[in-house]
């Protein structure tokens, strides 16, 4: 993930992150690495900008891993690419990742209270 000086507050990924949102993106289907790239970022309206750097060795590992497989094909602006997708086990593991991030979301949460207003 990086930073993009057009966006005032870019989030920062914590260890792991990037590996589950690369799942949840091919739980709708194949795409291609910088498919993959681009719905991250518009999902998360410009907050996240996955570089190369980090997509294709998160891509690597998740594939050594079995969560997602990939095959060649044509993308949309006929280039030949690699066409990732979740595996069985790779939609295990999302499951079980996004209910720990869920858990982990809520704990923070409360320790961190509600939000004061400025006064």
């Amino acid at each position: 993930m990086s930073t993009q000086d057009s966006s005032s507050e870019r989030i920062a990924l914590l260890q792991g992150t990037l590996d589950l949102l690369i799942l949840r993106t091919l739980i709708f289907g194949k795409q291609h690495g910088q498919g993959i790239a681009r719905t991250i970022q518009q999902t998360s309206d410009d907050a996240l900008l996955v570089d190369h750097g980090s997509l294709y060795p998160a891509l690597q590992r998740l594939e050594a891993k079995r969560w997602i497989q990939a095959e060649w094909g044509v993308s949309e602006n006929n280039r030949k690419a690699r066409f990732y997708e979740l595996t069985a086990l790779g939609r295990e593991h999302l499951v079980r990742e996004t209910n720990q991030w869920r858990r982990l979301v809520e704990a923070v949460g409360l320790i961190l209270g509600p939000e004061k207003s400025e006064g």
